[in-house]
């Protein structure tokens, strides 16, 4: 008798629920296809843009799990589940877990403006909240530089959105600002010809913007000159070292003097 009353029941329940499952499971086949077909459509549009490969990532994942929540709740609701108290606790679930984490929130925001406005890329020498590296990762939370030490610097999205960023790479090319000082009997034309021939015979210096050179200053104990060649931004420091080492090489040779403090040593008489 109690078999035949658990055979009743599971009959009761397989006319009640059946079709509600059998639909369910429906609706998910199809939801999946369609998400996946959306998927696919979204990444082919995003590779005729030329979107960057981190907002790419970035923008399918977040697409993807927004997708998939949306069909779970869908089917639930299909089988019998009040979908309304299901969102009501994903809404308090989401509002906690959000007050836990304003500082993550404020770097994962951080991050979708910098892949959305660019104001970096990978590989981009910049300089910001005060470090200087090349760009190796821009992630949702944070990014990573190459320090010119080849240190790994971390910075989270929050600072780096909200602050100064001097990008250097951005035009392709560097102004190196150099300041060499001769002595007060030094011949201004003649030095200044002499700090030019090094500037035009270097192979990495551009010759347009052109060099130039100018006096800068009559300090106390030197004129000063401004020597300033431009370069392609890798050509940075190459240019920055060699220019200093030739100079240094051209003003010797000329007789042209580089004043440094010197002390005088006074005897006594008697």
């Amino acid at each position: 008798m109690d078999l035949q009353k658990w055979v009743d029941k599971s009959y009761d329940l397989i006319i009640d629920f059946g079709p509600k499952v059998i639909g369910a499971i429906i609706i998910w086949i199809i939801g999946s296809w369609v998400i996946k077909t959306l998927l696919k459509a979204l990444r082919k549009a995003m590779e005729k843009r030329d979107y960057d490969e981190s907002l790419k990532k970035f923008l399918f994942n977040l697409l993807n799990w927004a997708l998939k929540i949306v069909l779970i709740v869908v089917v639930l609701g299909t089988v019998g589940v009040e979908t309304t108290s299901f969102a009501a606790i994903l809404a308090a679930a989401g509002l906690a877990i959000g007050l836990a984490l304003q500082g993550s929130l404020a770097n994962f925001a951080g991050g979708v403006l910098i892949m959305v406005f660019k104001p970096i890329r990978i590989g981009d020498l910049v300089e910001a909240q005060g470090e200087i590296g090349v760009v190796k990762e821009i992630e949702i939370f944070t990014t990573k530089l190459i320090g010119l030490s080849n240190r790994e610097i971390i910075i989270p999205n929050a600072a780096l959105s909200n602050g100064n960023i001097i990008n250097y790479s951005t035009e392709g090319t560097r102004r190196v600002d150099l300041v060499f000082g001769v002595g007060y009997d030094s011949d201004i034309k003649k030095t200044k010809e002499v700090l030019m021939n090094v500037l035009t015979a270097h192979s990495k210096i551009l010759k347009d913007p052109a060099p130039t050179v100018n006096v800068m200053e009559l300090a106390d104990s030197s004129i000063n000159f401004a020597v300033r060649p431009w370069c392609n931004t890798e050509h940075y420091w190459e240019v920055y070292f060699e220019v200093t080492e030739q100079t240094k090489e051209a003003l010797d040779a000329a007789g042209i003097e580089i004043p440094f403090p010197h002390q005088v040593e006074i005897q006594k008489q008697g």
